[in-house]
């Protein structure tokens, strides 16, 4: 069975894209789908905690109601969708990145380099990442790009140890082995026969990833430490809807959920790409 054949027939692998992709859709259709435009104030009196479904004054139905200032939360929801998925993309592919080259160098260099690498890879995640980010983001002012930086700087550690052990076991294999003693220098042999081989936990680990770096985001935007107001993400959604639980539950529960399915999206995808493409748990045809 092929790889795409196998991640296709597993139900928690498409059910996960489905819904990423669902979110993607509303992301780039945002413009179109929307109804209104998501920072603008009309009248806030008459238009503030409107319940889902309900029209306002100025003909628009809100699907899901409106917050505080009037905004239509579907609008901002979908909106802020962009920024979201953005900042789990994005973060994820930094701390890929940065982790996947610093546990290569490491593994094939050996000896003082490598042990220098992981000293330093040790010392990063011996400092809780939640209390780091917090550092980070309280130096500098908040913006998009400081958050995307800040998750994917502290968030290539585990990359970092897990390539590295993927590639310390593929250095002694027959077929590196066979590649070396035909003459290939470390450059090809790292990026013809090392690298597409330990591509399989770093897949895992990017799917798995971007669960986590929506959720990070999301709480840092509740903290007022992420994605600066009136810029729509859904951790300030969350925020803004905190003070009206009681009374307008849909300002903070709509976003709330769509964080919640879409880091449960990316674990399902994570799992079902783990099993498909790892031939030791690989299900066998029937």
């Amino acid at each position: 069975m092929s790889t795409a054949r196998a991640l296709l027939r597993d139900g928690r692998t498409v059910t996960g894209l489905a819904i990423l992709a669902l979110f993607g859709a509303l992301a780039l259709l945002a413009p179109w789908v929307a109804p209104t435009d998501p920072v603008a104030l009309h009248d806030v009196l008459a238009t503030r905690f409107l319940s889902p479904f309900t029209v306002g004054a100025d003909g628009v139905r809100h699907w899901l109601g409106t917050d505080a200032f009037g905004r239509d939360v579907f609008s901002r929801l979908v909106y802020g969708a962009r920024i979201s998925l953005a900042v789990g993309l994005l973060s994820v592919a930094v701390s890929i990145g940065v982790g996947a080259a610093v546990g290569v160098t490491s593994a094939m260099a050996g000896g003082v380099i490598e042990r220098a690498l992981m000293a330093v890879t040790d010392a990063a995640l011996a400092m809780p990442r939640i209390v780091l980010l917090l550092a980070l983001v309280t130096l500098w002012q908040p913006s998009l790009l400081l958050v995307v930086l800040v998750l994917g700087f502290t968030g290539w550690m585990s990359v970092a140890r897990l390539t590295r052990a993927e590639v310390k076991g593929l250095m002694g294999r027959p077929f590196v082995e066979a590649a070396r003693a035909g003459g290939s220098g470390r450059l090809r042999l790292m990026w013809r026969h090392v690298l597409p081989n330990a591509l399989t936990p770093l897949i895992v680990a990017a799917a798995l990833g971007v669960g986590n770096a929506i959720m990070l985001e999301a709480g840092l935007s509740f903290l007022g430490l992420g994605v600066p107001a009136p810029a729509p993400s859904w951790g300030n959604m969350i925020a803004s809807g905190r003070d009206a639980l009681v009374n307008a539950p849909w300002v903070a529960a709509f976003p709330g959920l769509a964080v919640a399915l879409a880091v449960v999206a990316s674990n399902l995808v994570g799992d079902g790409a783990r099993d498909a493409l790892d031939p030791r748990t690989r299900r066998a045809p029937r």
